[in-house]
């Protein structure tokens, strides 16, 4: 599937600061079943975008603009092919061992509750690592909620779960806690989805998990929408949470509120999709 990306992050802020920085994470690497085609970052403001790849093989790009700052636009377009794996993700850039996404962070800390939630599904006798994921990823979907009001970036797994609502962040950071609560390297990533719903427009990115399992290696679920990722998903970024693969993370200096606005719009090339 060859698919068009448009993708707009709009800051306004009451008071303009002094100054804004920010790190972005929009730009997708090739890898098996996925191959960016053409790919580009546009600022609104006049400033340099220095690109760097940070520790996880993330392609990164840092700009710091001089204020006053009125209002800040992030334009990001490209075309990308991908294809389905199964779900199974091969050929991205690996620079740790997998043990290393059992580390716990404060987003993806396992309650008592996720503990006991993951618990039971491994005594329920799913058997090996491959359907234990699948069970985890299939009861998620039932147990929680599709809900943006309770939650925000900084909400937990724990906190999600406890209320058994959120948005994909909070699917994908309790799966990946409850599947490193069993020993599981987990980790997050961030990306698009291509809806089959003939929804183009979308108010943000998306975010599925990452397990590894032994002589298969990693393979991505999305706990969202309860399935493996197909090549409807695009993935960008990987990290231990969401901070580790926030499309755009940042700060200013002086100010007052300010309001975001995020505009993702997702095509199917019309010639491939008429084929």
């Amino acid at each position: 599937m060859r698919i068009l990306i448009s993708h707009d992050t709009v800051y306004r802020y009451a008071n303009p600061p002094a100054s804004v920085v920010q790190i972005l994470r929009l730009t997708p690497r090739n890898h098996d079943g996925q191959y960016v085609g053409s790919w580009r970052i546009d600022i609104s403001a006049d400033c340099r975008l220095d690109a760097h790849e940070d520790s996880f093989g993330n392609l990164t790009h840092t700009f710091s603009v001089d204020g006053p700052v009125e209002e800040l636009v992030i334009h990001v377009e490209g075309d990308v092919d991908t294809e389905d794996t199964n779900g199974v993700v091969r050929g991205a850039i690996e620079r740790f061992p997998p043990g290393l996404f059992l580390r716990e962070t404060q987003l993806t800390t396992p309650s008592p509750a996720i503990r006991d939630f993951a618990a039971a599904l491994k005594a329920a006798g799913y058997g090996e690592t491959l359907s234990l994921l699948h069970g985890l990823l299939a009861c998620l979907y039932e147990e929680m909620t599709f809900d943006a009001d309770p939650t925000h970036a900084a909400t937990t797994a724990a906190e999600a779960f406890a209320i058994r609502r959120g948005v994909c962040q909070d699917f994908a950071h309790i799966f990946i806690a409850a599947a490193r609560s069993l020993g599981v390297p987990a980790r997050y990533v961030s990306g698009y989805f291509f809806r089959s719903d003939g929804v183009n427009d979308q108010n943000a990115g998306h975010a599925w998990a990452e397990a590894y399992v032994a002589d298969l290696g990693w393979v991505a679920f999305d706990p969202a929408n309860g399935i493996s990722a197909t090549d409807a998903h695009l993935r960008v970024a990987a990290g231990l949470d969401y901070l580790g693969a926030a499309p755009v993370r940042g700060t200013r200096y002086g100010g007052g509120a300010e309001n975001l606005a995020v505009r993702v719009r997702l095509q199917q090339a019309r010639q491939q999709a008429q084929n």
